[in-house]
């Protein structure tokens, strides 16, 4: 899909399979899973080659972050796929000319879902390539910033299940261990995408602030957006960094009790062996059939039998419980 967006273009689709042709006055195309002729349309309007899924995947910076001829070539890892439970990160390269600016994505991402949104309500934010970068930019930024606020309320809703103040509330039975283990899986997962992302914005944001289209005068009101972008992608990295941490601390945590656990049920198996063993081998001692045994003939033989079977089992209870082992 094509769509084109800035003075006289409202982001409407454009058919190039039908003849269509980019207007003059746009300044954002916008290329979704785009068609071969898509490309053509554009690589003739730009006079430049359109980056390829094959070149978007390259992970060398040089490959991610260049310029040519004064075109700037940017790709980004973005997040995406969290609203279907399955984050992950997408490419998407960003090609800015002096007065316009292509986006190339095999993905939809939420930021740039929003953005497009905002910009058919409001076309003064596609006023210009530049601005449109930057907002684009902005929309990320402020995506990853609330996936990582739901990180942080998913790891303090961990927190409260792991480190519970009553003990009842703090054992985790087995039936519960996969869904508390999976969802710090998820959590973990969710949080790996999101560092991907900031890591590879920074990287685009440095490159970009380094160019000579940033040094432009017009450019002034941008340089100062970008600053404010690189603080804010270099707090979220050492929060993410906090995070991270924290979620590794509270996997250890989980796996320390459920070590406790299994502990407990085999300090169980071990104590009940060694009170019920005694008695046992007294039952055994005794049904065992020989014909001479001097205790068969004493009529006090079998309360006798049983009260020593009893004291057997209790005086191994008394002390295990004496020394704290039970």
């Amino acid at each position: 899909m094509l769509r084109t967006y800035g003075p006289a273009c409202d982001g409407s689709l454009v058919e190039t399979e039908h003849g269509e042709t980019i207007p003059e006055t746009v300044t954002w195309i916008d290329l979704e899973e785009p068609t071969h002729k898509e490309e053509q349309a554009v690589e003739k309007l730009l006079g430049i080659a359109i980056p390829t899924r094959d070149d978007m995947v390259e992970i060398e910076p040089s490959s991610r972050l260049y310029e040519e001829g004064g075109v700037l070539f940017m790709t980004l890892s973005t997040l995406c796929g969290v609203e279907d439970g399955m984050p992950t990160t997408d490419p998407i390269a960003f090609v800015l000319t002096a007065n316009r600016l292509v986006t190339v994505r095999y993905a939809s991402p939420k930021p740039v879902r929003a953005f497009s949104q905002d910009v058919r309500r409001r076309p003064d934010l596609a006023r210009d390539a530049l601005t449109v970068l930057m907002r684009l930019l902005d929309a990320i930024v402020d995506r990853t910033a609330d996936e990582l606020e739901r990180s942080g309320a998913e790891m303090e809703a961990l927190s409260r299940k792991i480190f519970a103040d009553k003990e009842d509330e703090r054992r985790i039975p087995a039936k519960n261990l996969t869904a508390l283990l999976s969802r710090i899986g998820r959590a973990q997962s969710l949080l790996g995408r999101v560092r991907e992302t900031n890591v590879s914005t920074l990287r685009l944001l440095s490159f970009l602030g380094g160019s000579e289209r940033m040094q432009q005068p017009d450019a002034q009101g941008a340089r100062a957006h970008l600053a404010s972008l690189q603080t804010d992608v270099t707090a979220l990295l050492d929060h993410a960094g906090y995070l991270g941490d924290d979620l590794t601390f509270q996997l250890d945590a989980s796996l320390g009790l459920i070590s406790i656990e299994q502990n407990a049920a085999m300090k169980l198996f071990s104590w009940m062996a060694v009170v019920f063993l005694p008695p046992t081998l007294i039952a055994g001692i005794f049904g065992m059939n020989f014909e001479y045994m001097p205790e068969l003939k004493d009529p006090y033989g079998y309360p006798l039998s049983l009260v020593l079977m009893l004291l057997s089992a209790v005086v191994p209870l008394m002390i295990l419980k004496r020394r704290g082992w039970i």
